[in-house]
């Protein structure tokens, strides 16, 4: 069977640190422009978060709402999971990468503010990368789940946490991203595949963090055809907008190409790349 590359469109309907229950946060660096690029500079305010729904359910935030009149700003931001389930690790001794370097070179060189959902297994495969994307200033790290089950059943043929494990799952990943050496930490998380329902934000409430969905499916995973990738962005993009793509080789190969289309051609039509936190800030 192939990775399970959720984050691509789900149907919610149907689909840290051990001592502290509190997400991490932190605000967000003034990026350091390359001479000759376009930069997209993130505010320096501290790190936003959603309040609690009612019965002090984990909120959830999709994309910004409108600021003023009928007119939202014309930002977009492009998120990326970096995926790595629990039971993955033979597979990548076996030399499947979960990693995408070009990638983040790219983001770099293009010089995107961008938001990196990552489960806990992942920055335990890749420490040395976790570590860099997370106190580079362009990025923020959010979290994606320790080990990449779903919170809720059926989600894409996934793994199931149990209710009384979620919260436990939530801080681990937390915990590794410390491990690594993180520090561009925010307390923001991504349901594996998009799938939760009411026990599941019941259940996080005491961690403290805001849900992050999306309004955009890149259809990156498993894709071969960059140009469609890209197609399907373009199509998508509202001022707003918040683009779910993937941050893994072996099952996301286009992403970064796509991503090389998609990032001149927003620009060209007067778009602001932001993370979620500059997003949710509005």
């Amino acid at each position: 069977m192939g990775t399970v590359l959720v984050g691509c469109g789900s149907d919610v309907g149907s689909e840290a640190n051990p001592e502290s229950t509190a997400a991490p946060g932190t605000p967000a660096a003034r990026v350091s422009p390359q001479p000759g690029k376009p930069v997209d500079k993130p505010m320096e305010k501290k790190v936003p978060t959603v309040a609690p729904g009612p019965g002090g359910l984990t909120p959830v935030f999709e994309r910004a709402t409108e600021v003023t009149g009928n007119t939202a700003p014309k930002t977009v931001a492009l998120t990326f999971d970096a995926d790595m389930t629990a039971g993955q690790g033979p597979r990548a001794a076996r030399g499947e990468r979960f990693d995408n370097p070009a990638l983040i070179a790219s983001l770099r060189k293009l010089n995107v503010p961008s938001t990196v959902f990552m489960t806990g297994r992942w920055a335990e495969e890749y420490p040395d990368q976790a570590k860099a994307i997370g106190n580079d200033p362009l990025f923020e790290i959010a979290n994606h789940s320790y080990s990449h089950y779903a919170f809720k059943s059926p989600c894409y043929g996934l793994p199931v946490v149990e209710k009384n494990g979620m919260r436990a799952d939530v801080e681990r990943a937390f915990s590794a991203f410390k491990k690594a050496g993180v520090r561009n930490v925010v307390p923001y998380f991504r349901f594996p595949g998009g799938c939760y329902n009411d026990t599941a934000l019941r259940a996080l409430a005491p961690v403290k963090v805001t849900a992050v969905q999306w309004d955009v499916v890149s259809g990156d995973a498993f894709a071969t055809d960059a140009d469609a990738v890209a197609e399907q962005v373009l199509a998508g993009v509202r001022p707003g907008s918040l683009v779910v793509m993937h941050c893994t080789r072996s099952a996301a190969p286009v992403t970064e190409r796509a991503v090389r289309t998609i990032v001149p051609e927003l620009r060209k039509r007067g778009y602001r790349f932001v993370k979620v936190s500059d997003l949710m800030r509005g």
